[in-house]
């Protein structure tokens, strides 16, 4: 069998490593100078970032307040007494000078609006108002609750029965009803509600209205109407 001859390998010449020649001239200098340039230009970015950030920052901050302070602001409702109607009036009769009693039954029907001037919706509770005749208390009527629409008016028709038996007069009262034929009374209307803006901004409120008028005996009208109304 004939001897096999293998290939004596050839050794590769080893990897010659040059060391890199710097660049002289203006071509160097302006390598260098570019290298140099890019972290001041890194940290311009960043800063310019950061103030666009910061300053969008305060940019919404400030809208926040404003509409706080406007739009989002809550506000109070207004409570007006628009017109106070005599229905039925009976007046049976005078008492006796020991005892100076007058009886008088009226049905009165009073005008009541609720003006809403937030962005959002006032809803509110039974609303109950009260008739007094020389402090005493002679008629309560109540209203169902409901709602009012963002910067809108809501009105409200109450009636109630007032029965001013057996209330004694003082010797004032008495010589007023005899001769000028007008009784003095008073209204109380309260009604609590809540406004409510997305959830954020809340206030419970209850508003009140105080009324004052004279009822003409003789003519059977309502005369010196007199209304305020307070928030609390």
């Amino acid at each position: 069998m004939a001897d096999t001859q293998h290939p004596t390998p050839v050794p590769l010449p080893s990897a010659t490593v040059y060391p890199a020649i710097a660049v002289s001239g203006p071509a160097g200098d302006e390598e260098s100078g570019r290298r140099k340039l890019q972290p001041l230009r890194r940290r311009r970015r960043m800063l310019w970032c950061c103030g666009c950030c910061g300053a969008a920052t305060v940019l919404i901050g400030v809208v926040i307040l404003v509409l706080a302070l406007t739009v989002f602001r809550i506000r109070d409702p207004e409570l007006t007494m628009n017109h106070l109607h005599l229905d039925h009036l009976f007046v049976p009769g005078l008492g006796s000078l020991q005892n100076p009693t007058v009886s008088v039954n009226a049905t009165l029907t009073a005008d009541v609006s609720i003006k809403n001037p937030n962005v959002a919706s006032f809803r509110f509770g039974n609303a109950t108002t009260e008739f007094f005749y020389i402090g005493e208390l002679v008629g309560v009527a109540y209203s169902p609750d409901g709602h009012v629409k963002p910067w809108r008016t809501a009105r409200m028709n109450v009636t109630v029965d007032v029965l001013a038996d057996r209330v004694v007069l003082d010797t004032n009262a008495t010589s007023t009803f005899v001769f000028a034929g007008e009784v003095n009374m008073s209204s109380y209307t309260d009604i609590a509600g809540r406004v409510n803006v997305l959830g954020v901004y809340k206030r419970n409120l209850e508003v009140e209205l105080n009324c004052t008028f004279t009822v003409d005996l003789f003519g059977r009208t309502l005369s010196n109407t007199f209304c305020q109304s307070h928030v609390k």
